[in-house]
């Protein structure tokens, strides 16, 4: 990530003007076919916590899910932020203001749609750890973001899998945050989903499970732990697998 102007094949931090003279930011990748008029799909995502023990720093500057589920072309990608009480920074550890962290998304997706060609038709939201969780109870906390997405996709964990330390965490809202998927299509890669498949009307449900610790030798270089969304960014037929699930929906 630079701070340098949008262009095709940079990714630049960005402050929005709602943010400005705080640490508040996202990061806006234009795929290396991007042209000015052009007309392209768009994926969002959340990062997981701060958890150093698997190597994540919490940092929208340090996703990795959705370049590797595009391999940098025809998707504008967008690591959005989770916004810290007091609207001061992002936060690394769960959701900050969740009412901020929503109108974040909610002002600026459309922003950056209309400025860089983001087809409004063809969007998704995707996540790892507390990202994949996110693409939900953030990405689906009410009808207004909900409507935004085509579909979602998720490595390890998700919305109502367990009950964690925050408000409405259990899986009765979850269920209803996820009905406001109205059928759309969900890649729920990894683990933390096996309840999906008692649910079967939520959404138009594909489960991958990638062998991590098969696909890396861990300890390797950044991949210290099996609970990381780096296998996006090595070849393996799991990930050719969810490109060709986004390639079919987008």
């Amino acid at each position: 990530m630079t701070t340098g102007q949008p262009a095709a094949g940079q990714r630049v931090r960005q402050v929005a003007p709602e943010y400005k003279d705080t640490e508040v930011y996202h990061a806006l990748y234009l795929p290396v076919d991007w042209k000015p008029g052009g007309k392209f799909s768009v994926i969002v995502e959340y990062t997981g916590n701060k958890f150093a023990e698997c190597g994540s720093t919490g940092e929208v500057k340090d996703a990795n899910l959705a370049y590797g589920l595009t391999g940098g072309r025809g998707f504008i990608w967008v690591s959005m932020p989770y916004v810290e009480e007091g609207g001061k920074k992002n936060a690394l550890w769960w959701w900050g203001d969740k009412k901020a962290t929503v109108d974040y998304c909610k002002t600026n997706l459309p922003r950056i749609c209309k400025q860089f060609g983001g087809d409004t038709e063809s969007v998704f939201v995707c996540g790892f750890s507390r990202g994949a969780i996110g693409a939900s109870y953030i990405g689906l906390a009410d009808d207004e973001i909900a409507a935004f997405w085509k579909g979602m996709i998720t490595h390890d964990h998700f919305d109502g899998d367990k009950t964690w330390v925050y408000p409405d965490s259990d899986r009765k809202s979850a269920l209803v945050r996820l009905a406001r998927l109205k059928g759309r299509p969900v890649l729920a890669c990894g683990g933390g989903n096996d309840f999906l498949s008692d649910h079967p009307k939520l959404a138009e449900v594909t489960i991958l499970r990638p062998p991590v610790a098969k696909i890396f030798k861990i300890p390797e270089g950044k991949v210290i732990h099996s609970h990381t969304d780096l296998w996006m960014h090595r070849e393996n037929e799991y990930r050719e697998e969810a490109r060709q699930w986004l390639d079919r929906h987008k």
